[in-house]
């Protein structure tokens, strides 16, 4: 079986799942209460842990939601790495150690899941010990610091101390280093999206992540020496956990949300709207490879590096010398591809219109080219080590961090606060 064919299979299977006749009846109340023009604050909080369903909701209520009215969704996701609508994980993760490796992380029962959002801004880390939160509202209310502010007084009301919105719009902690003074430790940080009537601004709170010494490993690209992207880069900063438990700072943060506006009553949601048709399809869609993968803008890989930048001397290293491969990928498509050896071009008109994600290993890729054009004796030694770097470098095949099985999304059962820029989606 194709591995496409073989994940589509496997996800239409879990999506269709018999939902308890009382679930039912629960969905169809919250169908009713985000579409009611008379709800104007809406609070609603997640009790499923799976980053897809959860976006999906929030998507659902961003768009049937009345246009005058304000939300508060708060959900927690399983580990998680979750990039941003124009980014690309080949810069952005570390996909091969995403789908070969969970040895790295604390109490994981599954291993770490790429997800696609639709908002703009930088890539994040979720798990367990981070709470996200997403305020929905009219476009002419969006403020970027107002609910930053809403969630930093939760914080101080929980007895956090030195908490403030800097000029990022992230949430920061001010802590006293050795040797270097007080500097800002970022404990949240947010991504928006922008419709004509209405605007999603959601957030992270980095609360007591047991994987907070792993989070820069799966977020430090091995390709990203060697790709000229047109996405959006991410920005680092320095996090830290608040030490608190998630159902203290949900229940601030509602506190603060029902100040500024109105107390109204909360819903608890979950799986069983995963029923909800348009809900359903938007889950759908964030499984789809197409959505994952095949959103990545245009992007340049070169064996030599970009744009003349020197590599370092780990990266030379990692290619054949006196070969230089080449492609140019739109959509996760190779476009065209080229292979220089020495002074000659390999043929290598078999490799146009594969999909990276799903090359399993290099080696079949390079197999015709080598064939074909490859003179000497050393032809199958040089192969394999070129292959073997483009594994490491796009996720593929075996090579230290695994098996090079890929990860199979799940739907069922039940994100942690990484590094994420500002930047914001406007449809």
């Amino acid at each position: 079986m194709a591995p496409s064919r073989g994940l589509s299979s496997l996800r239409q299977a879990r999506l269709q799942i018999q939902i308890p006749r009382q679930n039912v009846r629960r969905f169809s109340a919250f169908v009713r209460a985000v579409a009611d023009p008379s709800n104007k604050y809406q609070v609603y909080t997640s009790r499923s842990p799976n980053p897809y369903l959860n976006l999906s909701i929030e998507h659902y209520l961003l768009q049937k939601s009345p246009a005058d009215s304000t939300i508060l969704f708060l959900y927690t996701n399983r580990p998680s790495v979750i990039i941003g609508r124009n980014q690309n994980p080949w810069t952005e993760v570390n996909l091969g150690l995403l789908r070969n490796d969970h040895t790295m992380l604390q109490n994981a029962e599954h291993r770490v899941q790429l997800v696609r959002r639709r908002s703009g801004g930088g890539t994040v880390f979720h798990d367990e010990g981070n709470v996200n939160y997403s305020i929905i509202m009219p476009t002419a209310e969006f403020d970027r610091d107002k609910h930053a502010e809403m969630v930093a007084r939760a914080l101080r009301n929980l007895g956090v101390e030195k908490v403030r919105v800097n000029e990022r719009h992230d949430i920061v902690v001010d802590k006293t280093v050795p040797g270097e003074g007080e500097l800002p430790f970022k404990i949240s940080g947010s991504a928006y999206k922008l419709t004509r009537l209405r605007s999603v601004h959601h957030g992270t709170c980095l609360l007591s992540s047991p994987n907070i010494g792993s989070i820069s490993k799966y977020l430090r690209a091995p390709g990203k020496p060697f790709i000229k992207a047109k996405g959006v880069e991410s920005v680092s900063s320095r996090i830290t956990n608040v030490g608190m438990d998630n159902t203290k700072f949900e229940a601030a943060v509602k506190h603060q949300f029902w100040k500024m506006y109105s107390h109204s009553k909360g819903m608890t949601v979950g799986r069983a709207e995963m029923e909800v048709p348009e809900i359903k399809r938007g889950l759908e869609e964030l499984l789809s490879e197409d959505w994952i993968y095949g959103q990545t803008p245009q992007f340049e890989f070169s064996t030599s590096g970009v744009d003349g930048a020197a590599l370092a001397e780990k990266d030379i290293r990692r290619f054949p010398q006196d070969l230089e491969l080449s492609f140019t990928a739109r959509n996760a498509v190779i476009q065209s591809l080229s292979i220089k050896n020495g002074e000659q071009f390999m043929v290598t008109s078999t490799t146009k219109g594969k999909k990276l994600h799903e090359i399993d290993d290099w080696n079949s890729v390079l197999a015709a080219p080598f064939k074909k054009s490859f003179a000497g004796k050393n032809r199958q030694k040089v192969q394999v080590e070129l292959a073997k770097s483009m594994n490491e470098m796009f996720g593929a095949g075996s090579y230290d961090a695994g098996v090079g099985k890929k990860l199979i999304p799940t739907t069922d059962a039940d994100e942690y606060l990484g590094i994420e820029s500002d930047r914001t989606v406007k449809v």
